[in-house]
């Protein structure tokens, strides 16, 4: 029987959930992910957890924050000022916004506090500084 190996292209069905147990992710109804095992394309602990694998094993593991989505960077929350957005954009706490990266590609940013003056927003990935749990099934190598 032959297991997941790095360069192999697999399908997984997963389902992802903080560790209070809130779901933030699944393929359940959808089509199972694909992706090549071991090419940067998935956070380092799931790719990590997927190695290994036979088709139709099933495991569910924790990946720690450092080999997810990384610790929260308190330098990624900034104020800005109101008057750097359009005029007539609404605005509202909670909202998510795009900013341009040095590299010119866009990127999420969540709003977090707003004044008169000011704009606070933090550009950490929402789930960074979560430990996440993840129940995985291995469905296809290729």
């Amino acid at each position: 029987m032959s297991v997941a190996e790095k360069g192999n292209q697999v399908k997984v069905h997963y389902t992802g959930r903080l560790t209070d147990g809130t779901q933030f992710d699944s393929s359940a109804g959808r089509e199972p992910l694909a992706f090549e095992l071991g090419a940067g394309q998935m956070i380092p602990g799931f790719d990590a957890a997927v190695h290994g694998m036979a088709i139709g094993d099933k495991k569910t593991i924790t990946i720690p924050s450092a080999e997810a989505y990384g610790e929260s960077r308190p330098e990624m929350i900034q104020q800005m000022p109101r008057t750097s957005l359009p005029e007539d954009m609404e605005v509202a706490v909670g909202q998510t916004l795009y900013a341009q990266g040095p590299d010119g590609q866009p990127f999420p940013v969540k709003v977090l506090e707003l004044t008169e003056e000011t704009v606070t927003i933090d550009g950490n990935h929402e789930l960074a500084g979560e430990d996440l749990v993840f129940d995985i099934e291995l469905v296809e190598i290729a």
